[in-house]
């Protein structure tokens, strides 16, 4: 396994779609942070900022299942670039929210950018074996894992930096110049982004190509296994939704709530380095994705019980050291495992039921974030993971990936059920 530095100095083009990534990822924090604390001091309530976590992750749950299919007919470049050239557009939205009236353009804005990143996510995930040598594709998942949480660490940081000494609209004006950075940058990757595909067959309409992709999911246990296992930390996620009510309950404000995200954004740069070996053996992904969904749950029982700022913040990177750890995992296995064809559809589906499951926790949140404490919320999605990682690991204990399974005909293991 080529080591992950390597990697980023021998390839020049997954150099390049790395960059792309991080770019938009840090765009997407100098959003969101500013949002999290200007909207409730322009409205008065948490409200609006858990309906903008929800509008960020439910929009993209409904549209990937059409977005795959998508990123696996057309040119995968020009969809990244044109979805960054989309969410550019949206985040000028941003620069009329100036009161509780124009509240509602806030989630106009981020309808419009979630949009853009359905189209972009699939595309990114599906592209990422194409750039890489088939030797290098282990170390090149653990780097690319790494670019949510690096660009969380920044885009968080000085997302709340910038916000707390210059205001929100020019964190606003950061994030439009990454965006167009980012197209740039993809318009520079040389290698092709999808396997050739035979011009004498017709591309599958979108309909037919998406029931084409479950049928390929619901057929293989090992298969339905990896397509689900996100929706664990999913389900966690209503917690981001007490971070600026957090950050208030310890006196830290908005810097605090940077920080929150920033650490967060750490763990889970961390986790996917730290447990780069584990994807040497692929035995060890199943139990290992068990073990980081119920850490991850663990970790936020712990912060809501934690009498100390700087003891929130280790909690919280324990929490996302092993979500970022169980993202890496499942993304490397199903890499393994779908044909490049498939690969489009098959990701857009993980991560619908992912973003799903986070859509739902934030709503839930949102629904009691104004009546009950915040430790609530955080015990009550801390144990919500614990306890499907309990079921989760018991419903797959009878499969093995101890291969991979790209290129052959059948493989249809026993169905633990």
């Amino acid at each position: 396994m080529a080591r992950s530095r390597s990697v980023l100095t021998r390839n020049r083009d997954f150099r390049r779609l790395f960059g792309a990534e991080l770019v938009v990822f840090g765009s997407d924090w100098f959003v969101i942070v500013p949002l999290l604390v200007l909207l409730p001091e322009l409205t008065g309530s948490g409200v609006w900022g858990a309906l903008v976590l929800a509008a960020d992750t439910g929009i993209i749950a409904l549209l990937l299942p059409y977005t795959g299919t998508i990123a696996d007919r057309y040119d995968r470049r020009k969809i990244m670039m044109a979805a960054n050239v989309a969410a550019l557009l949206a985040v000028l939205l941003l620069f009329l929210v100036r009161s509780a009236a124009t509240a509602p353009l806030a989630l106009v804005a981020i309808g419009a950018i979630s949009v853009a990143k359905a189209f972009y996510s699939p595309a990114a995930s599906a592209a990422l074996p194409n750039v890489v040598d088939p030797a290098d594709l282990a170390a090149a998942n653990a780097v690319a894992g790494s670019a949510w949480g690096t660009m969380t660490i920044v885009g968080a940081s000085l997302g709340g930096i910038v916000s707390s000494a210059f205001g929100p609209y020019v964190s606003f004006a950061v994030a439009v110049v990454c965006l167009a950075v980012a197209a740039v940058v993809t318009a520079l990757i040389r290698r092709p982004l999808q396997a050739p595909r035979d011009a004498s067959v017709p591309a599958p309409r979108a309909w037919h190509a998406l029931v084409e992709a479950l049928r390929y999911i619901g057929a293989r246990p090992r298969i339905r296994a990896l397509v689900t296992v996100k929706s664990a930390v999913g389900l966690g996620n209503g917690v981001l939704t007490v971070f600026p009510l957090l950050a208030g309950v310890y006196g830290v404000g908005a810097l605090g709530a940077g920080l929150l995200f920033a650490v967060r954004g750490a763990g889970a740069l961390v986790g996917p380095l730290v447990m780069r070996p584990v994807l040497r053996h692929r035995s060890w992904l199943l139990p290992g994705l068990a073990l980081s969904m119920g850490l991850y749950g663990l970790g936020y029982v712990g912060v809501a019980f934690s009498p100390w700022f700087p003891l929130v913040l280790v909690l919280v990177f324990v929490a996302h050291f092993a979500g970022g750890t169980n993202w890496v995992l499942s993304n490397f296995a199903l890499q393994g495992e779908v044909p490049d064809r498939l690969r489009g559809r098959v990701f857009a589906t993980d991560m619908m039921l992912a973003t799903l499951a986070i859509s739902v926790s934030q709503l839930g949140a949102a629904v009691f974030v104004d009546r009950v404490d915040e430790k609530v919320i955080l015990i009550g999605c801390g144990l919500i993971t614990v306890v499907y990682a309990i079921g989760w690991r018991i419903a797959t204990r009878r499969l093995s990936l101890d291969e991979p399974a790209t290129g052959r005909a059948d493989d249809l293991a026993d169905d633990p059920a």
